[in-house]
């Protein structure tokens, strides 16, 4: 029963993680019908802010050297102006194009981002030590949960709760999910384009810095492709709970770490190394079963 919980307990972890890309991918794509998976390099960026840019081996800080909530205030900054100028610079233009233009748009932002790090940082893996004190575990009824775990779920929970409050409280918020129902109607109706779709870029981006100082403080080492797992991991969860459902995504991000976790846990030793595929095969078997989701968008049309 133990092995059981802490089962539990770490695949609420890691789909606490997925969660949270999940929702950045799917807030953008909800007011857009874009699939940004530039997201990866939001991530990469974030984490890589805090270490000097011609450091290799167990670099010194930069901005890993500041007080904690300047830190994460920093990297927070630095990713949300990276988010929004990609917008403006890269999707913007493109706004009227179909959504086939927009991907291809966004693999490209994406491998500039991802060889600009590389020509600033190299392509070596690099060591920081943000957040030791955290590794330590904690013990309850028997079931051992890092404090890395402890924190990840938290900030999830923070997030979460903020971002519904944002989305049914805020003017802003409700322009949002007027533009992800209808974009257009909310367009004749008031909703300023830029603002909204500049909004949700903004909060992709401060998702991104989340999860790049969880992924640092959690692994503890820098990496160039270090974003592009758990977004394709929240891409399948996006799908999986339903393209432009904000709720579908968070669920498809839970269930995604769920099954991950348990195929680890369950599977046989010789092909624990090939969790992931089996992850690949049962989204391919959901879909086709369910192709449209978990929790369908009533609105199904492109837009913008």
């Amino acid at each position: 029963m133990q092995n059981l919980f802490q089962i539990l307990v770490d695949a609420i972890a890691l789909g606490s993680l997925y969660a949270l890309v999940s929702l950045a991918i799917g807030l953008v794509f909800g007011v857009m019908r874009l699939i940004n998976f530039a997201q990866a390099d939001y991530i990469t960026i974030g984490a890589y802010a805090l270490v000097v840019p011609t450091a290799s081996v167990s670099p010194p800080l930069l901005l890993g050297a500041l007080p904690v909530a300047l830190m994460i205030g920093a990297v927070v900054l630095v990713v949300t102006l990276l988010s929004l100028a990609t917008e403006r610079l890269a999707f913007r233009p493109m706004r009227g194009s179909d959504p086939a233009t927009l991907l291809i748009s966004s693999f490209a932002v994406s491998y500039f981002l991802q060889h600009l790090v590389m020509m600033v940082h190299s392509g070596r893996p690099k060591s920081v030590g943000i957040g030791n004190s955290l590794s330590a575990a904690i013990e309850f009824w028997g079931i051992r949960i890092p404090g890395t775990q402890l924190l990840t779920m938290g900030v999830t929970t923070v997030i979460l709760v903020a971002l519904v409050f944002f989305l049914k409280k805020t003017p802003m918020g409700i322009q949002m999910r007027a533009a992800a129902e209808n974009f257009q109607m909310a367009r004749l109706m008031g909703v300023k384009a830029n603002r909204v779709i500049a909004a949700a870029f903004a909060i992709s981006g401060i998702m991104a810095a989340t999860v790049s100082l969880l992924l640092v403080v959690q692994t503890g080492t820098l990496d160039t492709r270090m974003g592009l797992m758990p977004v394709i991991f929240a891409f399948f969860a996006t799908v999986i709970g339903g393209m432009g459902s904000l709720p579908g995504a968070a669920l498809g991000g839970f269930i995604v770490g769920f099954v991950s976790v348990a195929l680890q846990a369950f599977l046989p030793p010789d092909l624990r190394a090939f969790r992931d595929a089996f992850v690949f095969m049962l989204v391919i078997g959901f879909l086709l079963f369910r192709p449209q989701g978990l929790i369908v968008n009533r609105a199904a049309r492109e837009r913008v």
